[in-house]
């Protein structure tokens, strides 16, 4: 695999495009084989002549995956309760706005829409589809516990993001998230409602299959078109993680190139990490967009196998060192460097 961190910007932009296309893609062929491959499996039982299930289901997921491009950015905000910042009438409020323009104009960007949501934990995201479409939100609880150049950095951050085009790809990756939760949460109903009636005629129709040759094929491709629906909103909730871990140390080092003060991300990091109580408005879909895991910070403060499988974010302890091992570099570079720079690194 490809080091994310030894790309240029264009490189970074253009691989993120690809990603976000194979994700799409994966995505309608996933109802696709949802679809026909439950058509295929009646057919085997019952006289079944039209695939109107893969028919109905890859044109839902087609449409599912596009209305989630074009509308995953208004859709995460409304899930957080977010707020968009247009009349600054607080200290707060005056300083957050005047950061993200000059972190704007550092990145070289359009300035994105503010927004802030009430929640008292610190956090932040970015959201949007391109740079001239995007959005920069921060909680309550962020403007409460950092100074300016600790919110300057977090913003920095964000602009990291966006630049780099990832919230392009973690926004749709949300959106779909949401969507294969809600198409599984639909069959689950269905096979409810109808009392198990359609999973036993299958199993127990026409005694094994009418083609006597695919008989022995056709319990295991059942089992597989039934474990897929168990566990499409696992494996897309892994992904989405996966992809946000990998994006995180490149935003982090972009943010400290927009501010050239890696120490005030760091600070601000440990601050985040510090809180004990999650971000109750972002739930568990908009989890990879945070600068911080929303949900409670129990993997993401350790290493390891679980933490790398199932954490929204990598390791704080190691973020923050990287951000001390870069402010070290520039201090020494600058003959600042102070008398005990291992304490400074621990602090």
């Amino acid at each position: 695999m490809t080091d994310t961190g030894s790309l240029s910007l264009f490189q970074q932009q253009e691989a993120n495009r690809r990603r976000t296309t194979w994700l799409v893609v994966g995505f309608v062929l996933f109802f696709a084989w949802l679809g026909f491959g439950g058509d295929w499996i009646l057919a085997q039982y019952r006289e079944h002549p039209f695939p109107w299930l893969g028919i109905v289901l890859s044109t839902m997921g087609a449409g599912l995956a596009a209305y989630a491009y074009r509308s995953g950015p208004e859709k995460v905000l409304w899930a957080t309760g977010a707020q968009e910042l247009l009349a600054p009438a607080t200290d707060d409020e005056r300083r957050l706005v005047n950061v993200v323009e000059e972190m704007a104009i550092a990145a070289a960007l359009p300035r994105p829409r503010i927004w802030v949501v009430p929640d008292d934990d610190p956090n932040a995201f970015a959201t949007g589809i391109d740079p001239a479409r995007s959005h920069v939100t921060v909680t309550r609880g962020l403007l409460a516990v950092t100074n300016r150049d600790e919110l300057q950095a977090v913003v920095a951050h964000e602009m990291g993001h966006i630049k780099n085009l990832d919230v392009r790809l973690m926004t749709t990756l949300a959106a779909l998230v949401g969507a294969v939760a809600l198409m599984q949460d639909g069959m689950g109903r269905l096979l409810r409602g109808s009392g198990g009636r359609i999973l036993g005629g299958v199993s127990g129709g026409r005694g094994g299959g009418r083609k006597g040759g695919a008989g022995p094929l056709i319990p295991i491709l059942l089992v597989l078109w039934i474990i897929s629906w168990l566990v499409a909103p696992l494996v897309a909730q892994l992904l989405a993680l996966a992809v946000s871990r990998k994006r995180e140390y490149l935003a982090d080092a972009s943010g400290a190139q927009f501010t050239r003060n890696p120490l005030a991300l760091a600070s601000a990091l440990q601050k985040i990490e510090a809180a004990h109580e999650p971000t109750k408005k972002i739930t568990r879909g908009a989890a990879h967009l945070c600068i911080a895991d929303p949900l409670g910070r129990r993997l993401t403060s350790r290493e390891g196998f679980l933490a790398e499988a199932f954490a929204t974010h990598p390791p704080m302890a190691m973020r923050v060192a990287r951000l001390k091992g870069m402010g070290y570099a520039a201090l020494k570079r600058e003959g600042t460097l102070p008398k005990d720079p291992a304490a400074e690194l621990r602090g």
